[in-house]
């Protein structure tokens, strides 16, 4: 079976090892290298064509050469080699600005192992892979208008499911290894977006779109 080799720039060993088991476990992936920053991709890129992939697996804040220059820097001269962003970072701003430097795929590195392998096969036989969210994203930055759908990010999902159980905002956070400040951060989010003013408007909102069954 041919395979697509896949490169990984991520700056966090451990998790680039992680990664790469995982990438390397998929039927159709092998993955080439792996490098800690945008600048070792350069000199690998410029060093032989052997060491050109199909795909890149992006890492966004790193030292010397962040993600986004990276993709740029890709875009710019090996336009065949396409990136996908896997990154913790989920602000609007950040997804936007990789997406417009030439990013064709963005997924948060608490991607079920599925998901991912799904992800790679569409770039791969399709040219891209854009979730839901990201595609009412873009809709937003190029309409600036929002779909009359609400979209969440999966993270929103989790606390607004949890948010409508018994459980303190406290132990939400310790559920989903977060900080109480991040997780104060999802509900006011959620309040705005939602127009709620409180966890009871929560919970209602989510029983009736069915997000939450009691």
């Amino acid at each position: 079976m041919i395979k697509y080799t896949v490169v990984i720039v991520d700056d966090h060993t451990l998790l680039s090892q992680a990664i790469e088991g995982m990438v390397n476990s998929f039927a159709k992936f092998k993955v080439l290298y792996t490098c800690k920053n945008g600048k070792e991709l350069t000199e690998k890129f410029s060093e032989s064509a052997k060491f050109i992939p199909d795909i890149v697996l992006m890492d966004i804040n790193m030292p010397i050469m962040n993600g986004i220059e990276t993709t740029e820097w890709i875009v710019a001269n090996y336009p065949s080699v396409d990136v996908m962003a896997l990154s913790v970072e989920d602000d609007d701003n950040t997804i936007l600005k990789m997406l417009k430097v030439g990013a064709i795929g963005y997924l948060l590195k608490d991607t079920e192992k599925t998901v991912l392998e799904k992800a790679l096969t569409e770039i791969a036989e399709n040219g891209f892979y854009h979730t839901k969210n990201i595609t009412n994203l873009l809709i937003e930055s190029f309409t600036g208008k929002r779909k009359a759908e609400i979209a969440f990010k999966e993270r929103e999902l989790t606390f607004l499911k949890l948010a409508c159980s018994e459980l303190t905002y406290k132990e939400i956070a310790d559920q989903m290894c977060l900080s109480p400040k991040t997780i104060d951060g999802y509900r006011d989010t959620l309040f705005t977006k939602l127009n709620v003013k409180n966890r009871v408007g929560l919970v209602m909102y989510a029983i009736k779109n069915k997000i939450y069954t009691p």
